[in-house]
């Protein structure tokens, strides 16, 4: 196979200076929105990633750094405990961007440091390649591949539910590309750490990096940012902030939701509100995110399931209705959705809530 080290340093120099430009230009401009600092985050652990698989004289040990020899280990330390979180980190992204989720809780945060004590166990027992070292690979290889997959079933699952037409279009791209790569990269780590194939194949790898960084940084840039990054309004705020009164469509729709309750069916889509409302769903998608300014379909009809639940627990008739009850007549599917929901839209649990109403 052709020797190409300068070839591996320019293209992984490449990623890196894509990488810093676009996480640079989300910091400036949009770092107040929740998906850009996550994106930021990816970035951060795919450059991590990209200097961690420099070819050394010795698997796991990068030739790229020069100085003390403590100052390298340090670095391929640091260099290696990012590379492990991409995967987590590509999920909670995918959460962040596609589904407008503005928080995490305490177990979706803990995936990044998990995969990073998992890698220091690998490490650490390296040498003695005992069954802690087995277990300990296994689960990684593991849990790399599922937030990888776990990313890619993010983007796909709500791609009916993007009311953001060039967001719904970058969907398919990102699934089909990144989840090659994510894979990929996985499949080739394991068979040249065993010697099934050369470590060269590392090299070649980070070339269809650099092609997929360059592609999506370039259809990034190329769009509006406002419609791939504005920051989501609560489903609450949205519903009291659209201001539609000389939209007969809106006007057709608001009747609907009021008289039909179509947000009670927890597996209503927009495809079929269309149809309730006689309408192409062309017309209703431009309708709920142009007009109305809604950028995901669950959180358009979230906006009427919480007003119902908030008309509930103040109902005094109704004080004896359990929570779970009212959430799930309302439409919600379950009461961890539900309660996230609550929370970011009034800042309190239903439970606070209803005692407040009281």
């Amino acid at each position: 196979m052709i020797d190409f080290p300068e070839i591996d340093m320019m293209v992984r120099g490449g990623i890196l200076v894509l990488l810093f430009l676009w996480s640079w230009l989300l910091l400036r401009d949009h770092r107040h929105v929740f998906a850009a600092r996550m994106a930021i985050i990816m970035n951060v652990s795919i450059a991590c990633h990209v200097l961690a698989t420099i070819p050394g004289p010795v698997v796991g040990q990068n030739s790229f750094f020069v100085g003390p020899p403590d100052y390298r280990k340090l670095v391929d330390v640091l260099a290696e405990l990012g590379s492990v979180s991409v995967p987590p980190a590509f999920w909670l992204f995918a959460r962040a961007w596609f589904n407008d989720e503005e928080g995490f809780g305490l177990l979706s945060w803990l995936a990044i440091p998990t995969s990073m004590v998992l890698v220091c166990f690998v490490d650490y027992n390296f040498a003695a390649q005992n069954a802690v070292f087995q277990v300990s690979a296994l689960l990684l290889r593991l849990f790399m591949y599922g937030f990888g997959i776990a990313g890619l079933w993010v983007a796909w699952r709500g791609r009916d539910n993007d009311l953001v037409e060039s967001r719904r279009r970058l969907r398919t791209l990102l699934i089909v590309v990144v989840g090659i790569l994510v894979l990929l990269t996985n499949t080739v780590e394991i068979a040249a750490y065993r010697g099934v194939i050369d470590h060269r194949w590392r090299s070649l790898l980070q070339i269809g990096n650099l092609i997929a960084t360059a592609s999506f940084c370039i259809t990034m840039f190329g769009i509006r940012q406002t419609d791939l990054l504005a920051g989501a309004k609560t489903a609450t705020q949205q519903s009291q902030s659209a201001d539609a009164d000389d939209d007969p469509l809106a006007q057709r729709l608001h009747t609907l939701m009021r008289t039909e309750l179509p947000h009670r069916d927890e597996a209503m889509t927009i495809a079929r509100l269309a149809v309730l409302l006689g309408e192409q769903e062309y017309r209703l998608r431009r309708l709920i995110n142009g007009t109305l300014g809604h950028r995901n379909f669950a959180q358009f009809l979230n906006g009427y399931r919480l007003a119902e639940v908030k008309s509930a627990l103040a109902d005094p008739s109704q004080k004896d209705v359990s929570i779970l009850t009212i959430a799930l007549d309302a439409g919600f599917g379950s009461l961890g959705p539900f309660n996230r929901a609550f929370r970011e839209a009034e800042g309190m649990t239903p439970s606070a809530f209803r005692m407040r109403a009281a």
